[in-house]
């Protein structure tokens, strides 16, 4: 399968190329192709190395995913790679400072989504819940404001996802594959969009949830209910998420675990509902939001497998090869859920493009299939994943 997915993005790349309206200067990835290395390459290298040739406990993943991250943002330099990431015209912080009343600005949030008005939402602020905005808005409020206190905000919680995912498999009773399941975590190449793309932030919150839905206490079910219930106002798709929860559910066979979360996510619901911000009706505009722009241009019969293509590069050729041993294995519920949700998404004609860091949330997930490849072959498959996310990174200059 690792042979079939390197030709899968061949093939996109080369008719990515002369395909029409496909707005992307990099097919199957959003990005430019621009050679280059920077100060992060050598770091990059040396924490590859380092994963590859120790395999760290899960104790060293989140230290590890951190320096992972930052050294592959660094290949782009300090303020291309990190601190200008987030404020261009089109992301989150261009909108900050004009949120001086949070209250207002989420009564009125649903009525400037829409596109060619005064004051429509720059294009990531209409193209999500505001729950996205929001966090940026409260780390100004408290004094980090800023693309580089933004890019590192990012970057911190998005590494999470190295520790929660092991730490879920752990939870669940499977100590060795938990242990296998870190390196790939860490070295996952996905790590190129989670810094910096806000939808890595995503992946943290989720993966953060999903761990404490699995434990044996109430509080963190609670816990992971409240980041359940906030995750679908950061990005609309992450409805899709609660098969992930549903799956983590279904393992534990805990159902007090789904009671007590969906309530404590339906707390949240009713919150920003109070707050004036009803989910549905962002939901129903952000479609039309996105057909008002390239996305009604963007081919559908290209990019329902060219995406495909793409989240093999984010996801890398070991977890695309260890799929193939995911039918009864211990991973079938949580990554199999995964999978069918990236499904979902793909036919859904609402991400055609840009789902290496869109799907993230999902792809982060996947990465433990890695660990079913046979244990004599990991180090070598550690080794194509950190190729992919280094090649990636250096060839290709990536917008988000």
């Amino acid at each position: 399968m690792g042979g079939a997915s390197l030709l899968l993005v061949g093939i996109a790349t080369a008719v990515g190329l002369v395909v029409p309206n496909i707005f992307v200067s990099a097919p199957p990835l959003f990005g430019d192709w621009l050679p280059h290395v920077g100060i992060g390459t050598p770091l990059a290298i040396l924490v590859a190395l380092t994963v590859i040739i120790r395999r760290p406990p899960l104790r060293f993943a989140y230290p590890l995913a951190v320096a992972w991250t930052f050294s592959l943002a660094l290949i782009d330099g300090w303020q291309r790679g990190i601190a200008g990431r987030l404020t261009t015209k089109d992301e989150y912080l261009h909108e900050v400072p004009g949120v001086h009343d949070i209250g207002a600005m989420l009564r009125s949030f649903s009525g400037r989504i829409l596109d060619y008005q005064p004051d429509s939402w720059t294009t990531h602020v209409a193209g999500h819940p505001p729950g996205a905005l929001l966090i940026f808005v409260w780390l100004d409020r408290i004094g980090l404001g800023g693309g580089a206190w933004a890019g590192v905000a990012v970057i911190l919680v998005g590494s999470l996802t190295a520790f929660a995912v092991p730490w879920t498999i752990r939870s669940l009773g499977h100590t060795e594959l938990a242990a296998a399941v870190v390196p790939f975590s860490v070295l996952l190449p996905g790590a190129v969009w989670v810094g910096v793309s806000a939808d890595g932030l995503y992946a943290g919150v989720t993966a953060l949830a999903i761990g404490l839905l699995v434990q044996r206490h109430w509080i963190a079910w609670v816990g992971g209910g409240l980041l359940l219930g906030y995750s679908v106002f950061l990005s609309y798709g992450l409805l899709l998420f609660g098969l992930v929860a549903l799956g983590a559910v279904i393992a534990t066979r805990r159902w007090a675990a789904l009671g007590v979360a969906l309530v404590a996510a339906g707390a949240v619901m009713a919150a920003f509902a109070a707050a004036g911000f009803w989910w549905l009706d962002g939901y129903h505009l952000v479609v039309v939001r996105y057909y008002q722009g390239i996305g009604a241009l963007r081919p559908y019969a290209y990019w329902v497998w060219a995406d495909l293509a793409a989240l093999v590069l984010a996801a890398g050729p070991a977890a695309v090869a260890g799929l193939r041993r995911l039918p009864g294995s211990p991973l079938l519920l949580l990554t199999g859920a995964a999978v069918l949700a990236i499904l979902l998404a793909d036919v859904s004609g609402l991400s055609k493009a840009e789902v290496e860091r869109i799907w993230l949330p999902f792809t982060v997930w996947l990465a433990p299939a890695a660990a079913l490849l046979p244990a004599s072959t990991r180090r070598w498959w550690l080794a194509a994943q950190a190729l992919t996310a280094l090649a990636v990174n250096h060839l290709v200059l990536t917008n988000w």
